[in-house]
C-alpha cells in the first residue's frame, strides 16, 4: 500500500522492531521463539527497499528507527538500499558513525544488490556480518 500512502503523507518512517516482528510473525519477547526474530529475513529487507523506493519516487523523506538502525552491520545494508536518516540510541552512534565513515556509498549499493539476490536469512546474516571486515572489503564491496 506504500504507493498510495505516499500520496497522503509528508514523510515516511520505518520502525524496524515492529516491522520485523509482524513480518516474520515472531514475538521477540517470547523466549521460546525469539531466536526466529531476524532482521536478515528477505521479506523484511524487501519491505524496507519498497518503502525507500516509494519515498524516493514521491520525493518524500524516509527515516528509520528501531534496533536495526543502531547495528553498524545493518546500517551498511540500509545505506545501500537508499536510507540516509537513522534514529538510534545514543550508545550506538559512535560505532555506527565509525562504520559509515569507513565505507563508500557505492560499495553499500553493490552490497545491497547482492543481499537482495538472497532468499536464506542465514546467508543474508552471514553477508551482513562479513561486509566491511577482513573477508569483505567495504571500499570495493563484496
Amino acid at each position: 500500500m506504500i504507493d498510495r500512502f505516499v500520496e497522503e503523507v509528508d514523510f515516511l518512517s520505518i520502525g524496524t522492531n515492529d516491522l520485523i516482528q509482524y513480518t516474520v510473525a515472531v514475538d521477540r519477547g517470547n523466549e521460546r521463539i525469539a531466536s526466529l526474530y531476524s532482521a536478515a529475513h528477505p521479506a523484511v529487507i524487501q519491505l524496507i527497499k519498497d518503502v525507500v523506493r516509494a519515498g524516493q519516487r514521491a520525493k518524500i523523506d524516509v527515516s528509520l528507527c528501531g534496533e536495526m538502525g543502531g547495528e553498524p552491520e545493518y546500517v551498511m545494508l540500509l545505506l545501500g538500499l537508499g536510507l540516509r536518516s537513522f534514529s538510534m540510541n545514543a550508545g550506538a552512534v559512535p560505532r555506527v558513525k565509525q562504520r559509515v565513515r569507513s565505507v563508500a556509498i557505492d560499495a553499500c549499493a553493490r552490497f545491497a544488490r547482492r543481499v537482495m539476490e538472497q532468499s536464506d536469512p542465514a546467508r543474508i546474516a552471514e553477508l551482513v556480518q562479513g561486509f566491511g571486515t577482513a573477508g569483505g572489503d567495504a571500499s570495493r564491496g563484496p
